[in-house]
């Protein structure tokens, strides 16, 4: 009689979730994916491990407006989309973008907001990824997404954003409330522009930490967070005067023989390149699926293929 109870409840449960239209949670696995390629090709051997694609990145003229023509995503998209795939925007960047300073502000962020919708509508886009960062994160970011939300959910959009710890009093609380979530920037805690501070710049305890503090400190649910981890690598050396280098987890491992069993590599320069080979990335998702809801890529184009590759790494073990 309990066994007949419970498939009973089982087949209720599940009859639920297919009339209100809900499914259950996707480990999510998102990528930052170049716009430019993007608009050229469509990498499907790529796009069968993704959930997420975020295009970078779409930034708007010194007056807000959107000038390119991006109908050249129209197959990407597409393809996107036939394999469940969702497609953002993704405005920003690390790089300084100082015309938001002007646009956020109040006499020109609707302006900005609606041209924003208007082009996740035109391109048939999933929505907006926030990826503002640094000095970006003004008086006025509050407000934008605030608005930016309101106006994308009319529309049934997503909004998300890339956020991390180096930058953690500059978003409020009311900001971070916006997002349908959040991707956790774990790493960058140096790089070539600390040539003096040479080391690993995304070490596993680096990922402990960022997602203890938006978790626990911000209050941030596992599901609308995801722990971002890099495709890439830092050399530095052989003297503490020397230019380090970037390279991405690709070239680190067809340059050098069973670098994707390491997070550290002694180049025959004397360099010495950090990055995160498969084991990390194996115990990065594991924790991703105990206190996160996924795992975000910058960037995928970056990988390896075959055997090397990361994101082969971590769809398999967020599958489990």
């Amino acid at each position: 009689m309990m066994k007949k109870t419970f498939v009973c409840v089982a087949a209720f449960f599940v009859i639920t979730l297919v009339s209100t239209g809900q499914s259950p949670e996707r480990f999510k696995v998102v990528g930052y994916y170049s716009l430019n390629a993007a608009m050229s090709d469509v990498d499907k051997s790529v796009l069968k491990r993704l959930t997420h694609v975020n295009l970078w990145f779409l930034n708007p003229d010194s007056v807000g407006n959107f000038t390119r023509d991006l109908s050249g995503l129209t197959r990407f998209v597409a393809a996107a989309h036939s394999r469940d795939i969702k497609v953002l925007f993704s405005i920003g960047g690390g790089s300084k973008q100082p015309q938001y300073h002007y646009l956020l502000k109040d006499d020109k962020r609707p302006m900005l907001v609606q041209n924003l919708v208007n082009e996740v509508i035109k391109y048939g886009t999933d929505g907006i990824d926030v990826d503002l960062e640094g000095s970006n994160i003004d008086e006025y970011y509050e407000k934008f997404v605030v608005e930016l939300a309101t106006a994308l959910r009319k529309h049934g959009k997503l909004i998300t954003a890339a956020i991390a710890i180096y930058y953690k009093d500059q978003f409020t609380d009311t900001a971070l409330a916006q997002y349908d979530f959040v991707n956790v920037m774990s790493y960058d805690r140096t790089g070539p522009w600390r040539p003096e501070k040479p080391g690993q710049h995304a070490a596993y305890e680096h990922a402990v930490e960022d997602l203890e503090y938006f978790g626990s400190v911000r209050k941030i649910p596992k599901e609308k967070m995801t722990l971002g981890v890099p495709f890439y690598g830092y050399g530095y050396g052989p003297e503490l005067t020397s230019p380090a280098i970037s390279m991405s987890y690709g070239k680190i491992v067809q340059t050098f023989q069973g670098a994707e069993s390491a997070d550290q590599w002694n180049m025959p320069d004397g360099k010495i390149i950090y990055y995160n080979g498969q084991p990390t990335m194996e115990k990065k998702t594991l924790l991703a699926k105990e206190k996160a809801s996924g795992i975000m890529i910058w960037q995928v184009l970056g990988d390896a293929s075959g055997s090397k590759s990361l994101l082969r790494t971590i769809k398999r073990v967020g599958k489990k």
